[in-house]
């Protein structure tokens, strides 16, 4: 009988293993390597063993392997709002920073940072040949975008939720219907225009923010301002 495939579970875990016995061994860097393509191929991500292979890269610039690099900063962006891109990039040289997809990358995260979604989707467009490498990209930053303005907004104008997600039409509509069932949203109609509600939380109900000095993170506020302009 042939050798059996191990199968996503069993790659991650071996990986696992790998960097709690030894992660700076030079070399388990194949090994970080071939996780790193199997999680584009699965739709798992690992930031651990990402940065890990960064940081192989960074004392061995001779084998940095460029478009695994690029596939680990668009699984980074897939997870905002978590600072991943950021801790992902500080790892790569200045140098292959300059390179062209990954100045894009960095556009695109500006973009998505700063609740630009018209124009972080017009940039997208532009640069299919390095998204749609990553299966999911598009879910995730939906999701993403949902996340930002629901804790911006108490409702949105279906336009404003259209431009966000990128989406229109019946699909939008599909789209809605899900997370009315399932997330708690609600729709309001006013006038000739249609409302997305989204459930009171701390951030867009004010009322409802717990007696503590905590106030709401700043970064939270600096993504109302290019939606409102």
């Amino acid at each position: 009988m042939g050798r059996e495939t191990p199968s996503p579970q069993q790659v991650s875990l071996t990986v696992e293993e790998l960097l709690a016995v030894n992660p700076y061994n030079p070399d388990i860097l194949p090994d970080l390597e071939n996780y790193a393509n199997e999680q584009v191929a699965s739709q798992t991500y690992s930031l651990d063993a990402n940065l890990c292979l960064l940081r192989h890269y960074q004392f061995e610039p001779e084998r940095m392997n460029i478009q695994i690099v690029i596939r680990i900063l668009v699984k980074a962006l897939m997870a905002l709002p978590a600072p991943d891109f950021n801790l992902c990039l500080f790892l790569v040289p200045e140098r292959v920073q300059m390179e062209e997809q990954i100045k894009t990358l960095i556009v695109l995260s500006h973009f998505l940072e700063t609740a630009r979604f018209q124009q972080f989707w017009d940039e997208a467009a532009k640069n299919r040949h390095i998204l749609d490498a990553v299966p999911g990209f598009e879910q995730a930053i939906q999701a993403y975008a949902v996340h930002v303005l629901s804790l911006t907004y108490q409702k949105v104008p279906r336009s404003i939720l259209a431009e966000a997600v990128n989406i229109e039409g019946l699909v939008l509509d599909r789209f809605v219907e899900f997370h009315v069932a399932n997330s708690g949203w609600s729709v309001e109609a006013k006038g000739r225009g249609q409302f997305v509600v989204f459930p009171a939380s701390e951030f867009n109900h004010p009322e409802l923010k717990k007696n503590t000095s905590e106030g709401v993170p700043l970064e939270h506020v600096a993504k109302i301002f290019p939606l409102l302009g």
